[in-house]
């Protein structure tokens, strides 16, 4: 008689619909385990377009986010102790290759948190290997993003860089992680056409106050002041410094 395998072996079961909440859980344990052998700490990420190039009309963003990473990557590993902010990205190319870049360009590691989609998303060549992580679902890898940042860069995007930046903000806004995260928008002319927050604010739909949330930025030198100025360099209490739910 053919051995039988045991559930956690049955690739048939683990890829069934039952086997679903084993492959939520892995997509959540097996970053964590990795990102503890790794000893990274906090990340500064990066969220924007995988259209955008440095050949095309809006290439100068993909120069500004690779310039960026590098000299956050830089002044990063200038500071003492065990703290050290990563620069972390969706994995992919455009403003994702471009932070990647801009980090291993400065020496530093840089993560990479790709997913699988229909029309298949490649990891970008300039991520650490050892911090490239593979995703099924999009929430698992929203929730490693949100969790890990301590500051968040959004350069122009469309329907996935909406999505990352605006769950952020309901996180903030909401209180429902108990760190504060610095939240950048890069390309005020970009999300102010984009964006109406006027609009919501004058139906009701927030308060004058949210808008405190974020900062518009145009140029490197102004974001770089204000990551170093805002962002907190006491060392880091746990390795990742996950920040705590409040739900």
């Amino acid at each position: 008689m053919k051995k039988q395998k045991t559930a956690y072996h049955n690739e048939y079961f683990l890829d069934s619909d039952e086997g679903r909440p084993i492959r939520i859980l892995a997509e959540y344990l097996e970053p964590l385990k990795r990102l503890k052998e790794e000893k990274v700490h906090d990340t500064i990420v990066f969220f924007g377009s995988a259209r955008l190039s440095p050949e095309g009309e809006l290439g100068h963003y993909y120069t500004d986010a690779r310039t960026l990473a590098k000299e956050l990557t830089r002044w990063s590993q200038t500071l003492s102790g065990d703290r050290r902010f990563v620069v972390c990205s969706g994995g992919g190319g455009g403003i994702m290759e471009a932070a990647n870049r801009g980090a291993a360009e400065a020496g530093g590691r840089t993560i990479g948190f790709n997913i699988g989609l229909p029309h298949e998303q490649r990891p970008n060549s300039y991520i650490t290997p050892s911090l490239l992580f593979e995703f099924h679902y999009f929430f698992m890898r929203k929730l490693w993003f949100s969790h890990l940042a301590r500051a968040l860069v959004v350069f122009p995007g469309g329907f996935g860089t909406l999505d990352e930046m605006l769950e952020t903000l309901t996180l903030a806004q909401t209180r429902k992680i108990d760190q504060d995260i610095v939240i950048l928008l890069y390309g005020s002319s970009y999300w102010k056409e984009i964006l109406n927050f006027d609009a919501l604010i004058r139906y009701k739909m927030i308060s004058q106050k949210d808008l405190q949330l974020f900062q518009y930025v145009d140029d490197v030198p102004t974001a770089l002041k204000i990551l170093q100025a805002q962002l907190p360099l006491r060392p880091a209490q746990s390795t990742p410094n996950i920040a705590k739910s409040k739900i």
